[in-house]
């Protein structure tokens, strides 16, 4: 396995995150990829660095091979901060070699930087792969479900 460099999103990386996005938006049920809106989405979580990070695996070529963003919110039943972590996708290429362990891991870190007491996220409930994976790594299953609305 090629050496990885982990860091912060910049705009320049914004095609590799719009391709690594679409991916995931294909096998997600409830989205579809929007080229125009991922861009836009891209370019406010990368301006938001107060409390909005996006966290990449580049390959030794320099190309986003994996990411993962994270927004704070305030947490009333936690008295603080917490994560809201969304996605987190490795290209199919490069999986199966800890590149999705270190993003989780990554934004955890900067999430307890942040003053973040927990880290939340969803999971396609057909996506069996998905929840396995996070299960694995100790996610908690939770009895809340996720309901939304569109303004």
């Amino acid at each position: 396995m090629e050496k990885v460099l982990y860091c912060e999103a910049k705009v320049s990386d914004i095609p590799d995150l719009i391709n690594l996005l679409s991916a995931l938006f294909t096998i997600e049920e409830d989205f579809s990829p929007d080229l125009a809106k991922q861009k836009k989405g891209l370019d406010l979580l990368i301006q938001n660095t107060k409390t909005a990070t996006i966290q990449v695996a580049k390959n030794s070529s320099g190309k986003v091979i994996g990411m993962i963003t994270a927004q704070l919110v305030i947490s009333t039943a936690q008295g603080a901060a917490s994560a809201w972590v969304e996605d987190m996708v490795v290209d199919k290429a490069y999986r199966g070699h800890g590149i999705g362990k270190q993003l989780l891991q990554n934004i955890q870190n900067w999430a307890k930087n942040h003053g973040a007491t927990r880290a939340q996220l969803l999971v396609d409930i057909a996506n069996a792969d998905a929840i396995g994976y996070y299960s694995h790594l100790n996610w908690e299953t939770t009895q809340l479900q996720a309901r939304r609305v569109f303004l």
